[in-house]
């Protein structure tokens, strides 16, 4: 959704890591943008315009000079353009806009370009290194670009080290802040995710269903937004969200010690973490062998994480989530009241459409001040901006 209706041009130039520039564009185009290219005359010597004209469904500009050229394209390309991405971007790309060089049809569009721009650097590990190459990035920065580091592995050369380019992935996340409002520059954002695990023994354990989707998704909404993001997260199989702080824990007195620290610091906490209710008494130390018919464990309540964090409250906001299977909204408004919440987020889990473990869910926001907003069947990513929308407001400074 973030892609959808924005202008992007990317800039390819003369590496190899060229080829992996049309799966960019292609995903970008996928995600509902519309993608202009402008090639370098080196980047057309590793990938096609044709590739790039096909995958994108408009011609890719490639010369100041001669057929196909338009007259004032290197003045209007980098103004009529929701932001620029350069992918691969060379240390000979680099070192031109760090001088102020435009002697192509690129590096004369980066000059009069007046929307965000993200350099993703690729080359050899010993060019990265360079004490001249990393003067050049500390110019860019220092002029407001946003340049990603290379990734660290195994190059075309056979060298192993730093200069890959950053996954499509990581490259489209980096992207996607650069055309997001920044309603929440300046905010701490702390944000819980995932199951616990309480363990029996050393190979059993206590969790629940949660897959974690739903607190990383709020993760990357709130760091597109602008925010400084902690994202506490029990065990999940998610990848990192890009740009975002991870502090892994397994079990909720673990959460509840490694948010105690953070949150006074936080402007909010979005607690959408599914936490065990119960632990085990007693840790076994060897593994409990089968033996009778039937086993009979003693548990005791975990603490209450959200309660337990209210006596550190001063001025954060602090959302709540209720996985319910019945009476969603009494029993949202109940939680909401006994835990001091600001806004619970109530969702329905017995649906296969909605809750642990699926992309989608039908949630209902319930405000403190008593307001009721049922949402529809969306993506977590969907339900994620609602509760931005929300909490960009609350923390808003007055007018």
């Amino acid at each position: 959704m973030v892609f959808k209706g924005k202008r992007l041009l990317l800039g390819v130039s003369g590496g190899i890591a060229a080829y992996k520039a049309a799966e960019l564009a292609r995903r970008l185009v996928v995600a509902g943008a519309g993608v202009k290219v402008v090639m370098t005359r080196s980047g057309q010597e590793f990938v096609t315009p044709l590739t790039f004209q096909a995958l994108t469904g408009q011609s890719v500009a490639g010369s100041l000079f001669g057929p196909g050229a338009q007259p004032l394209e290197h003045v209007t390309l980098g103004q009529e353009v929701d932001a620029i991405v350069l992918a691969p971007a060379t240390a000979n790309l680099i070192g031109k806009m760090a001088a102020g060089i435009g002697d192509d049809l690129l590096t004369t569009v980066l000059l009069a370009a007046s929307r965000p721009v993200l350099v993703c650097p690729a080359m050899n590990s010993q060019m990265w290194r360079q004490v001249v190459v990393q003067e050049n990035i500390g110019r860019l920065k220092a002029r407001g670009l946003t340049v990603m580091e290379p990734e660290v592995g195994a190059l075309a050369c056979g060298d192993e080290g730093p200069g890959r380019l950053p996954e499509v992935e990581r490259i489209m996340e980096a992207l996607a802040k650069l055309v997001t409002c920044q309603d929440l520059t300046g905010q701490r954002i702390l944000v819980t995710a995932g199951p616990t695990h309480e363990d029996l023994d050393p190979v059993r354990l206590i969790t629940n269903r949660s897959s974690g989707k739903m607190g990383y998704a709020l993760a990357r909404a709130a760091w597109r937004r602008g925010a400084e993001v902690c994202l506490v997260s029990g065990p999940t199989a998610l990848a990192a969200p890009y740009g975002v702080e991870l502090v892994m824990v397994r079990s909720a007195q673990e959460m509840l010690a490694t948010l105690r620290q953070r949150f006074p610091a936080a402007s909010a906490l979005l607690m959408a973490a599914a936490v065990s209710d119960y632990r085990p008494e007693s840790l076994a130390v060897q593994k409990i062998k089968r033996g009778a018919e039937a086993q009979q464990f003693q548990l005791v309540q975990n603490p209450d994480i959200l309660k337990e964090l209210r006596s550190l409250k001063t001025n954060q906001m602090v959302v709540g989530f209720a996985a319910e299977t019945q009476d969603l909204v009494a029993a949202g408004r109940r939680k909401l009241k006994d835990k001091d919440l600001d806004l619970i987020v109530a969702n329905e889990v017995g649906r296969p459409d909605a809750g642990f473990a699926v992309d989608t869910n039908e949630v209902t926001l319930i405000t403190r001040e008593g307001d009721i907003l049922p949402l529809p069947l969306l993506s977590k990513e969907e339900v994620a901006q609602k509760i931005m929308d929300w909490l960009a407001q609350k923390l808003a400074p007055a007018k």
